[in-house]
């Protein structure tokens, strides 16, 4: 399995193919709706290995703007928080500042709820219609200026969910470090 590690200060970005649902992680993030209602993609899989208490604790936030983040439980799956960031839709013409935004925020909530391991999905790539490309350029870049600064992240995993997205992100990541 192809995979790449980055290190910035005390921290490791990595990159891996994998299931987010399955990781060990502190917490993973949803690419949520901004009513956090978990319906298909990353959120339907956390619905169902997870269970319906993390619908009960979302329906209690009530909802997030498009770049927000908000954290719960993580019901029955291994990790043991997760972090509901609202990524834009290219079909109502939001853009990659959106993406920025919910990509800080989730890492700002990390740091606030004293996770030191976060796995992040390729937010707002799959019904939301986002690039690829263009998702690993912002989100990658995002954490890595984040990492740069004052934080007790240990790790930031992107998780991707097939082989083609895994290699989008290693190369946009190899093209961030030029």
């Amino acid at each position: 399995m192809d995979s790449i590690k980055l290190t910035i200060n005390n921290s490791v970005i990595e990159l891996i193919e994998a299931d987010i649902t399955g990781l060990d992680t502190d917490a993973i993030v949803n690419a949520a709706n901004a009513q956090l209602v978990l319906g298909g993609g990353v959120a339907g899989a956390i619905k169902r290995k997870g269970g319906e208490q993390i619908q009960k604790e979302c329906d209690a936030i009530g909802g997030t703007v498009v770049g927000g983040a908000v954290i719960t439980g993580a019901g029955d799956l291994n990790a043991k928080h997760i972090i509901h960031a609202v990524g834009p839709s290219v079909i109502k013409g939001e853009d990659g500042d959106k993406l920025k935004q919910a990509t800080i925020n989730s890492l700002k909530l990390a740091d606030e709820n004293d996770i030191k391991s976060i796995a992040l999905p390729a937010i707002s790539t799959g019904i939301f219609g986002f690039p690829m490309k263009e998702c690993a350029r912002i989100m990658l870049k995002a954490a890595i200026e984040y990492l740069q600064g004052q934080t007790r992240i240990e790790k930031v995993i992107f998780c991707l969910y097939d082989q083609k997205a895994l290699e989008t992100f290693i190369k946009q990541l190899k093209l961030l470090q030029k």
